[in-house]
């Protein structure tokens, strides 16, 4: 699905008469041999530029950098802050993210420095769109929020729908569809009152993808439709292309292969045309997908390729994920099973690096508000001490009969700041291991998720794809009754790798969970531990229902949970085990019992295991207290309260 990353082009040509708005390409060029050195000669250059733009972006730019030149050259700081807002539209378009940023970061400095509140928040809203297509979502709403801030006290009814479609996308990026919905659902309403043609395109481009992703097929096609037919009649190629993009891939979900190919091969045409590199990729990924569908293998390979050394040139690597699978698939159904594997490791391993490098990204993120924060402690208590110190050298001033009193008093009141400071430091200390903690706990949690996805939709569609190669072979082989045989079992094996898979992704981030609450989900973990025969475990519940708990420790217990039961399992030799969890005047307790081995409770607390470790970060995020009470030979017994 292609997203059509709102881009922003907030600031107006205010200065350019309503008659130049109307000229068409030809007149407007006429124009430039009589212009002046003027802010006026600017606002030409923009204007022209914008002609261009979803024809040909090159010319487009090559106006606006003329635009900027000028505005250096006569000192019109707004001619420079809008043609950072017209470029960077193209730049966006082009997938030259970082660049974006790069300028709209310098046109928010500009603005602040020439104190325009208007261009300020225009250049605000434009910077958190390029923090959330770089996928910084923190730093996206900051911006959001503090441009909102600034539009509010203007009063701006057009700018509220701009806000909402922002919002909407940015719900849809952290894959909270509903609210992004009710987001979207605002901005089309308001757009087509104010007939704003390109921002009622992006609303209900964006209003459609967040359908789709809740599969409302039906509804994202229509919306999808409504956008190509307006970026028709206002002959914006980008829009076009993008919507044949976005058809395209609904009717692929839809299983209406058939309709595929007209849509993908416009968007291909147009992609090439306006140098729209990712939406050429998914262009020739998609025909690539059609031609495989109608067992045109040599053409579906070409298209293939060609997808995967473009992706490879603009290092598109969630594309070279796909394209990797989908050549995977490919060779398999041409029963070239070597290739089909090469293809299939390529997958995995460009998969798992682009997983460490948003970990490392997040943990690089962390580090660096904690060290942040660190410093600042630091420095004020450095302040404090230098502060004390200049005190008392004033005071050792007087008479010495006063100075010893005063110094006697001092003394002792220094002692009870010198104690009271500590245990601010302390507490402070505390904060920041639970903030820090916290950050950590939600950042593996979204990796679970995001995980947990990529191993249902990644390789469990290609383990699919696999099966389906199988069978596609069965129907042109003749076996021989053992070679039958032998087919079914691996067959069999196949179906439960795939079980298999769905297990692990169910474990990192259970539904149950999420849709129906910490009983529901911890009955389900115990009820497949029994199953599975590894472990005979009862589970009891008293009064947990009667208090509605949040998700984030919600799922910070379950964890807990997991990994107490693990640790029975791996080290406890134990028969049998009884998980008990009881809510009483918002107090929860959980008690987990075995009847195995047992150990001596001192050397846990010199273990350096992870387990013990991850059990006791968790406890503490939740402010809950832990007691251990074991025996060798004679099983163990953790009893965990938590204040709800």
């Amino acid at each position: 699905m292609k997203k059509v990353w709102l881009l922003l082009l907030f600031l107006g040509l205010g200065g350019i008469t309503h008659g130049q708005n109307l000229m068409d390409k030809d007149s407007l060029l006429r124009l430039l041999p009589n212009a002046k050195k003027d802010t006026s000669t600017v606002l030409l250059y923009l204007n022209i530029g914008q002609q261009f733009e979803d024809s040909e972006p090159e010319i487009a730019k090559k106006y606006y950098r003329k635009a900027r030149d000028l505005s250096k050259e006569i000192n019109y700081p707004k001619g420079i802050i809008k043609y950072i807002s017209n470029y960077t539209y193209v730049l966006n378009m082009q997938s030259l993210k970082d660049s974006s940023l790069i300028l709209n970061l310098q046109a928010v400095a500009l603005s602040k420095k020439i104190n325009d509140s208007l261009n300020l928040a225009n250049t605000l809203f434009n910077t958190g769109t390029s923090y959330s297509m770089l996928g910084d979502y923190e730093n996206a709403i900051s911006y959001y929020i503090q441009g909102k801030k600034i539009f509010a006290k203007i009063g701006n009814e057009e700018t509220a729908y701009k806000a909402d479609d922002l919002l909407q996308l940015l719900y849809y990026n952290m894959r909270q569809y509903k609210k992004g919905i009710e987001h979207g659902e605002r901005a089309v309403k308001g757009f087509k009152k104010l007939n704003n043609l390109p921002w009622l395109i992006s609303s209900l481009n964006n209003l459609g993808t967040n359908y789709c992703s809740l599969r409302q097929l039906d509804k994202a096609e229509a919306l999808f439709k409504e956008a190509l037919d307006l970026g028709i009649k206002i002959n914006s190629k980008n829009a076009i292309a993008v919507q044949n993009l976005n058809l395209g891939d609904i009717y692929i979900q839809k299983g209406e292969y058939e309709k595929i190919k007209p849509f993908m091969e416009k968007a291909l045409m147009l992609a090439k045309e306006l140098e729209l590199y990712e939406t050429e990729v998914i262009a020739l990924k998609g025909l690539a997908f059609y031609y495989l569908n109608e067992k045109n293998y040599p053409t579906a390979e070409k298209y293939a390729q060609e997808a995967l050394v473009l992706a490879n040139r603009y290092k598109l690597n969630v594309e070279r994920v796909k394209i990797y699978t989908l050549l995977s698939n490919l060779s398999f159904a041409v029963q070239n099973t070597k290739e089909g594997n090469l293809y299939a490791t390529k997958s995995t391993l460009l998969n798992d690096s682009i997983l460490n490098e948003s970990i490392q990204k997040n943990t690089l993120l962390l580090e660096k508000k904690y060290a942040f924060e660190e410093k600042n402690a630091k420095i004020k208590l450095q302040d404090l001490k230098l502060q004390r110190r200049n005190t008392l050298n004033y005071i050792l001033i007087g008479s010495t009969i006063i100075a010893l009193l005063v110094m006697f008093l001092l003394f002792k009141n220094y002692s009870h700041k010198q104690k009271m400071q500590q245990h601010r430091i302390n507490e402070l200390e505390k904060e920041k291991q639970l903030t820090a903690t916290e950050a950590v706990l939600k950042g593996e949690e979204r990796e679970r998720i995001r995980l947990a996805k990529d191993l249902h939709d990644g390789l469990g569609g290609m383990l699919s794809g696999i099966k389906f190669s199988f069978q596609s072979m069965k129907q042109n082989l003749i076996m021989t009754p053992d070679n039958q045989q032998s087919f079914e079992r691996s067959m069999d094996m196949l179906d439960s790798s795939i079980r298999e898979m769905r297990r692990v992704a169910h474990n990192m981030m259970p539904e149950s969970l999420v849709k129906f609450g910490l009983d529901t989900a911890i009955k389900d973990f115990c009820n497949e531990i029994n199953t599975s025969g590894a472990l005979n475990l009862k589970y009891q519940s008293i009064g947990i229902n009667a208090v509605k708990i949040d998700q984030t420790t919600s799922i910070t217990i379950y964890r807990v949970v997991q990994e107490l039961i693990n640790n029975i399992i791996k080290h406890a030799q134990a028969n049998s085990a009884i998980v008990q969890v009881t809510l009483t005047d918002s107090v929860l307790t959980l008690t987990v019992e075995d009847d195995g081995k047992g150990f001596n409770p001192e050397k846990i607390k010199n273990s350096k295991g992870m387990g013990w470790e991850n059990i006791k970060n968790r406890i503490d995020f939740l402010g809950g207290k832990v007691n251990i009470d074991s025996e060798e030979g004679k099983g163990t017994s953790v009893l965990i309260e938590i204040n709800i």
